[in-house]
């Protein structure tokens, strides 16, 4: 057997396109929905200023098994000019538990949760949407526009977050990216009013989107609650909504819904639908003009299926180098 194959970020870049990671998050839902998947919620550490995350899986079916290890440090990228989230994935062979690839995660993290709500959208939004909301304007809105393109004909986008000068590029580099007007707006609320789909990716603590601004039929991606006490949805809103989740041990204890969860007034019967089940047709998703929202926690399932189609590229186009850990 040859060694472990280490790839660095710049030539996972090279491999695969975003529609290719939307194609295999699809892939993803629908093992975990068949029961495909091995695959414990993810398992935290709390540090000071971030945590880590520890995310393993094993997809039966393919003989596909590794394991990411992630963390989320807000304040890295004014205080150590290291982004906020950072990960490693490992690749394991199931037969022997040989290290098969070691490679950078952060890049795939980025494209994948994008993924993610790019599939939420393709199911859940009004077939004909066309305007977009993005509330934040980091690296993860850059992905979430790069996904939702390819799922939507997006017409026109707003985008708001705090700081008037990073919204501003956001938009500029954007429309010049993708050929529509994505315009910087000063408050969430206009961002967020009379578009057909909406994408929240903050750390926020604090509910930043109130139910009076969404107009029925919307559909909202919630990516940015990936922790105890994170919320970006005023809970009345979840109240009013379709909720579809990705993982209930995961989304109840990290994601949108686990303050209102933790606070008794939302019920594990109060979520409709893991996206999965609405993927595999076991669960109805969009039905008139109800709001809907994807609360994403992000599941190891994801990370594997991508990295897999990873690995094998890079074997067959000979990239990466070789490594062996045990001489």
């Amino acid at each position: 057997m040859s060694g472990t194959l280490l790839l660095k970020q710049s030539e996972i870049k090279e491999l695969i396109t975003m529609k290719e990671v939307v194609d295999s998050v699809e892939t993803a839902f629908k093992a975990y929905a068949q029961r495909d998947v091995q695959m414990p919620a993810k398992e935290y550490l709390f540090f000071h200023e971030g945590d880590l995350r520890i995310m393993p899986c094993y997809v039966r079916s393919n003989e596909e098994a590794g394991v990411k290890c992630v963390n989320v440090h807000p304040k890295n990228p004014t205080e150590h000019q290291l982004p906020t989230v950072m990960a490693v994935i490992e690749l394991v062979d199931p037969e022997t538990g040989f290290p098969m690839a070691v490679m950078d995660g952060t890049w795939v993290t980025d494209m994948r949760t994008g993924a993610a709500a790019g599939v939420a959208t393709k199911y859940l939004a009004r077939p004909d949407s066309e305007t977009l909301g993005i509330i934040g304007a980091g690296k993860q809105a850059c992905t979430q526009l790069m996904a939702l393109n390819e799922v939507m004909d997006i017409k026109k986008a707003k985008v708001f977050c705090r700081t008037c000068s990073t919204r501003t590029n956001f938009a500029k580099t954007a429309s010049k990216l993708y050929g529509f007007d994505v315009e910087a707006v000063e408050t969430a609320e206009e961002a967020v009013k009379n578009v057909d789909v909406v994408v929240t990716t903050t750390p926020s603590r604090k509910p930043l989107i109130k139910v009076d601004w969404i107009s029925p039929g919307t559909h909202i991606n919630a990516m940015g609650a990936d922790a105890p006490s994170k919320q970006e949805l005023e809970t009345r809103l979840l109240l009013k909504s379709k909720i579809i989740i990705d993982s209930w041990d995961q989304a109840s204890h990290s994601g949108e819904i686990n303050v209102p969860v933790s606070q008794n007034v939302l019920k594990r019967k109060d979520i409709h639908a893991k996206l999965g089940d609405v993927v595999i047709g076991k669960e109805t998703g969009r039905e008139g003009d109800e709001i809907t929202i994807f609360d994403s926690t992000g599941l190891a399932v994801q990370d594997v299926v991508t990295a897999g189609l990873i690995y094998r590229r890079a074997r067959e186009q000979g990239m990466g180098t070789d490594f062996n850990f045990m001489s």
